[in-house]
């Protein structure tokens, strides 16, 4: 059955959330990786249309605590040269970055809530953002970033002067900000990180943004089987 998608999880709470959701309503089999519970990569990577990496608390160069991230970049590497469609959300866009030898760097600012950000010129031309408008808020959690591979196209970028979306070749792109993200996924990843007052303000902000948010999210899923 040629219509697999493999999702890797590099922890529990870090899924594909409306990824996920949206490729099963459309005929899609998810087959998801958690590396928490296992360290083995498929050997076939062919029997899938698409690979999605997905974010995680770790750094791309936490390779000694997690022993998964060396075996992670041979994997990703391997993916590249297969010309498999690639998706690479947060840690899973900086890792793409790291594959092709490109420095994952403190961001200018550490990003947790809703922000705002814009797409390139190249970004407003490039088919996975078609039908998005120039400007967008996404929900971020991130104090890393990815710097632009050599031969790499930013597609998107933040008044923070921090790199949002990039893609490399014809199908591999990774975006900084979680497109995946639910209210209820981002109501789970607050516990215990912030103040009350400041993760109240974001949780409602996210239940505020939801319609919205996955609407724009299905746009992209959608501009994405394009290139399967």
């Amino acid at each position: 059955m040629y219509n697999k998608i493999l999702i890797v999880k590099h922890i529990e709470s870090e899924g594909a959330g409306t990824l996920e959701t949206f490729y099963k309503g459309r005929g899609y089999v998810p087959v998801v990786l958690e590396l928490e519970k296992t360290r083995r990569f498929p050997a076939n990577i062919k029997e899938f249309k698409l690979v999605v990496i997905m974010g995680g608390p770790m750094s791309v160069y936490d390779e000694e605590k997690y022993t998964f991230l060396k075996a992670e970049n041979t994997f990703i590497k391997e993916i590249l040269n297969e010309e498999i469609p690639y998706l690479g959300v947060c840690l899973g866009a900086q890792l793409l970055a790291k594959a092709l030898g490109a420095k994952v760097i403190k961001a200018p600012v550490k990003e947790i809530g809703w922000h705002e950000v814009r797409l390139t010129e190249r970004g407003q031309e490039d088919i996975l953002f078609r039908n998005v408008p120039k400007t967008y808020s996404v929900f971020q959690w991130h104090e890393d970033m990815f710097t632009v591979p050599n031969n790499g196209i930013l597609l998107s970028d933040s008044t923070n002067t921090i790199n949002q979306a990039f893609k490399y070749g014809k199908n591999a792109y990774g975006l900084q900000f979680h497109i995946e993200a639910t209210p209820a996924m981002i109501e789970n990843w607050l516990k215990g990180e912030l103040g009350a007052a400041e993760s109240k303000n974001i949780i409602l902000e996210s239940y505020k943004n939801k319609v919205e948010y996955e609407r724009r999210a299905h746009i992209i899923y959608s501009n994405l089987l394009k290139i399967l």
